[in-house]
């Protein structure tokens, strides 16, 4: 069914985008929290998954935004687009946050006492209208509208009590725009753990005013009590950033993180050949498995078009095969775009010095909105949120 909703091509992208691009101001900003239902048509642009695996960019979605509005009347929704610019920045400054949720799931799953409560509530099967609702909506549809997650973070972690990384969990194996630094930093956002102390309660009043009164859950949690955790560590540099040499004879290697590379690399590249790494070892679930299944072949025909060069499919994202496959292209060197905090660049790390050893370099290239943007999440949304018209503005998208 997710393919259904979200068809998986960069055309399909696009012109979503360009149906949502003249509601994107006040339609947006005045509809955005509503929920309507998953067979209902809402106000928010429905992108996610195509921004998720960049099969469009951020910098196409806000210069279609900003070509149908100013930023004051677009201003909500160029921010929601910002929220995921922030967040990756932001874990990229601190990595250990990432390592440190993967061990808290391990050690929950296998310490957690009330497994039955876990699934109770992955199932749907809670008796508290609403959020067992939405647990079937997401396994069903690999997607949620972003009110609905945070209300049902707020009742998995304050109502029922459980481990919030278990519910982050939850929604990494069935959302078809699982990604590592929005949905773990939003979970630790509700917990009161990444704005310490700063908690978000759902209650029965907001639920059934903005779901238009599908659901009114009883016995919600009227307190919300922190779960303990381990300090936030200092913030780290970002990552230097590299340049390439175009002329140099490549081999381009596309992985799932960033599935346009078109827009990253120009076409004077010197690409003598291209892979498409969809490795499910670098994704969740079933939904996002079957949705890049896709967006992996698309991406393909894109590449070998644009780049006039072979490009494969591969299932499998290892040292030895990607070697083999650069030399016989003539390249002296891999290139591709920069994969931010998460398995995919958990995945480069381990292959970049097998690479190296054997005279085939690994060069990560960051775009340009990621370069201007990540270095100011070294706080909380607010101060980075006053820098973005000043950006947007040097980058050429705001007037």
């Amino acid at each position: 069914m997710a393919c259904d909703t979200f068809p998986a091509t960069r055309n399909a992208g696009l012109l979503r985008l360009t149906q949502f691009a003249p509601r994107a101001g006040h339609a947006y900003a005045s509809g955005r929290n509503t929920d309507p239902g998953p067979d209902q048509v809402g106000a928010v642009s429905m992108l996610s998954p195509y921004l998720r695996y960049r099969m469009i960019t951020e910098q196409e979605v806000v210069g279609a935004t900003l070509g149908q509005h100013s930023l004051p009347a677009a201003e909500k929704y160029v921010q929601e687009v910002l929220w995921r610019t922030y967040w990756k920045g932001w874990l990229e400054m601190r990595p250990s946050i990432w390592d440190q949720y993967i061990q808290e799931c391990d050690r929950q799953r296998d310490s957690f006492p009330n497994a039955r409560a876990i699934r109770s509530a992955e199932a749907g099967e809670t008796g508290i209208e609403g959020f067992d609702d939405w647990a079937r909506e997401l396994v069903e549809t690999g997607y949620l509208h972003n009110h609905a997650r945070m209300w049902f973070a707020s009742i998995w972690i304050f109502t029922l009590r459980l481990p919030w990384s278990l519910g982050a969990d939850f929604f990494l194996r069935h959302l078809v725009d699982a990604d590592a630094a929005s949905n773990t930093l939003s979970w630790r956002w509700v917990a009161g753990l990444q704005t310490v102390g700063k908690t978000y309660l759902a209650t029965t009043e907001n639920i059934a005013r903005y779901t238009n009164g599908r659901f009114a859950p009883k016995g919600l949690a009227t307190t919300a009590t922190m779960p303990a955790e381990t300090p936030i560590c200092a913030v780290q540099p970002l990552p230097q950033a590299v340049s390439v040499d175009t002329q140099k004879p490549s081999f381009l290697l596309v992985t799932t993180e960033d599935l346009n590379p078109e827009s990253a690399f120009g076409a004077s590249a010197k690409i003598n050949g291209a892979g498409i790494f969809f490795d499910t070892d670098t994704l969740w679930g079933d939904n996002a498995c079957s949705f890049v299944a896709g967006a992996a072949k698309d991406a393909a025909g894109r590449v070998e078009n644009y780049f006039k060069c072979p490009t494969k499919l591969h299932d499998n994202l290892d040292a030895a095969s990607l070697i083999t496959q650069a030399r016989e292209a003539g390249a002296e060197q891999v290139i591709t775009a920069y994969a931010p905090v998460g398995p995919v660049a958990d995945a480069l790390a381990r292959i970049a010095p097998v690479l190296a050893s054997e005279g085939m370099p690994l060069v990560q290239i960051r775009r340009a909105w990621d370069e201007h943007f990540w270095p100011h999440a070294t706080k909380g949304f607010f101060p980075f949120k006053e820098r973005i018209p000043n950006i947007l503005k040097e980058m050429g998208l705001s007037r």
